[in-house]
């Protein structure tokens, strides 16, 4: 029957009926679910979208590559677990091909290399411009640098090989005295050309560095490169014995080096071995110091063996003749023995302001 309590009634029952309808619809939860203090994300239902239309390099790189199934490494993960790559839902297209580098050169091969040659290089890029190094030039920078050195040091002091070149040196050889009289009149290149006509070339140089420099001098027999008042070690006979120590120069010695440039006694005996008389009495003396036996002997007249100037003995006998006289005996070459005399006794004469007053 109907009344106010049945109408109550059938409403509360009406909304029991709609609350359970809404309860079962629901398929998911809303929320996410919390297990064991971690985040489990709704779960959400994967769209797969179709692959994008192939472009023409696209498919002519596919093209190029070999046929055949295609395997890539699996990528390995911090957790340990490894992805493969062949799993369809990683890949939605082909991947772009790699890029291989070219080849490298092979700079050994001068077929294929860039850089064989520097100098070729330059001179194909700058075929315009003139070469680095001239052709004509190449034979002579060749010969310089083949050639020997002109110093060399056995062991017991530096030697003189080639005059010629030592003298064009301006590192070694000391340059001429021009504040000296004496040694400036020597340091003409004239007096270097009336000396070669005299005495082999070689000698010829080395007699004209001693006569004109200060104290520069060059053993005519030895080579020997020293200044005066160095102390020289002996020579090496080759006796295997260990050098021994410097006696004390005896004052002959010092003006032997300062005359002739003869360093030491072994010098000055192999010099005069073609007088041997003479050696004792002429040893570091000059013209007016020697005595009449030993100027005979040192003025003897040449035999055949001295009259070779290509011979060493003779041309060191030679070098010991002129360099007792003043003018090294150059004066009778150009004057008559009267004007060579009087010029000789002028030489020897004091100069007026050394003179007592």
């Amino acid at each position: 029957m109907p009344g106010p309590s049945n109408a109550k009634r059938k409403k509360k029952a009406n909304t029991k009926a709609k609350g359970k309808k809404r309860t079962d619809g629901d398929a998911t939860p809303s929320k996410p679910v919390i297990l064991s203090g971690t985040l489990s994300p709704e779960p959400s239902r994967r769209r797969t979208s179709p692959a994008p239309a192939l472009t023409a390099a696209t498919r002519s790189t596919l093209a190029k590559q070999p046929a055949g199934p295609r395997s890539r490494p699996p990528i390995s993960h911090p957790s340990g677990s490894s992805t493969s790559h062949d799993d369809s839902d990683s890949v939605s297209y082909p991947p772009s091909p790699l890029l291989t580098p070219p080849p490298a050169v092979n700079l050994l091969d001068f077929q294929y290399s860039e850089c064989s040659s520097v100098y070729e290089s330059y001179h194909t890029k700058h075929a315009s411009k003139e070469r680095i190094v001239p052709e004509e030039c190449i034979y002579e920078i060749e010969q310089v640098l083949n050639k020997p050195p002109f110093i060399h040091d056995p062991g017991n002091g530096p030697r003189v090989r080639d005059a010629k070149e030592f003298l064009k040196s301006e590192f070694f050889a000391q340059p001429p005295a021009f504040d000296d009289p004496l040694c400036a009149e020597f340091a003409q290149p004239e007096v270097l050309q009336m000396l070669q006509t005299v005495l082999p070339e070689e000698a010829a140089m080395i007699l004209w560095y001693n006569k004109s420099r200060a104290t520069g001098r060059v053993c005519p027999a030895c080579q020997r490169l020293y200044r005066l008042g160095d102390t020289l070690p002996e020579h090496d006979m080759g006796t295997g014995e260990p050098p021994r120590e410097p006696r004390p120069e005896l004052p002959q010695l010092k003006l032997e080096q300062q005359i002739s440039g003869l360093c030491s006694p072994v010098c000055f005996v192999l010099a005069s071995f073609a007088f041997p008389g003479a050696i004792k009495g002429a040893w570091g003396k000059m013209a007016e110091d020697i005595d009449d036996t030993a100027w005979e002997l040192l003025n003897a007249p040449d035999t055949a063996q001295t009259r070779n100037q290509s011979d060493t003995s003779a041309a060191l006998g030679m070098v010991v003749r002129m360099t007792r006289l003043h003018d090294l005996g150059l004066g009778q070459l150009c004057f008559s023995p009267e004007e060579a005399e009087a010029l000789e006794n002028e030489a020897r004469a004091p100069s007026p302001e050394y003179l007592p007053s």
